[in-house]
């Protein structure tokens, strides 16, 4: 998925009210070309009269240059309403992600079941790069849900992963259909092959780009 401002404000006001009692006042939004980060929380500083740091003009970026799953960009963008929060709040930390980060991070992953990092910054882009063009041969599950959302799996290459998976998804109620290809897209080259019940949340286009030409190994006709 790739970023859009509406998106990213959409979803800061969901995660305002929902992970920081919506104490965040609105801030500035804008996308990047950017290969070096994922997101950034770039601000001004100066010091008053009286010595104290003063913070403004706030914005928060997102890079345009990664095609990400949904849930992936959501991390990213909350790692940055952390960082916006501690300075709009004037806490201290011990560094850029210092124990007060890190507290706060694991309290959000911890209530919310996410999975935010404090490496998104220096580790995606060089596993990107590293990735981005060695062809392999995937097995990837496009999971359906009731409530309309889609998600994908890329599960280990061989028959007993596959049918384990497919079996196994399909008796969850709240799963419409599982269907099964076989790619050699790039694109799932950053993902673990597993067959544990999840997946990751993507829009319904994205998936169907990056599995064109992909060869169809059963398809649910629920």
């Amino acid at each position: 998925m790739i970023a859009t401002i509406p998106y990213i404000k959409s979803k800061f006001e969901e995660f305002n009210a929902l992970m920081f009692g919506g104490k965040l006042p609105p801030v500035a939004v804008a996308l990047t070309k950017a290969r070096t980060f994922l997101g950034a929380c770039r601000y001004k500083k100066r010091r008053t009269f009286f010595g104290r740091t003063v913070y403004y003009d706030f914005e928060l970026r997102i890079s345009t240059y990664f095609d990400l799953p949904e849930n992936e960009l959501e991390d990213i963008i909350i790692h940055e309403m952390i960082h916006y929060y501690i300075c709009v709040k004037r806490l201290k930390d011990t560094s850029a992600h210092g124990r007060l980060f890190r507290q706060i991070m694991s309290d959000i992953n911890e209530r919310h079941g996410r999975h935010i990092t404090i490496s998104h910054r220096t580790t995606a882009v060089p596993r990107d790069e590293a990735v981005r063009y060695r062809i392999r041969q995937h097995a990837v599950a496009v999971v359906t849900f009731h409530n309309g959302r889609v998600g994908f799996k890329v599960l280990p290459y061989k028959p007993t992963g596959i049918i384990k998976y497919r079996t196994a998804a399909s008796l969850l109620s709240e799963v419409r259909s599982v269907d099964l290809y076989i790619s050699d897209n790039a694109f799932f080259n950053r993902f673990p092959h597993s067959a544990a019940l999840r997946v990751h949340y993507i829009e319904a286009a994205d998936i169907e780009k990056h599995l064109s030409g992909a060869k169809v190994l059963y398809r649910d006709e629920k």
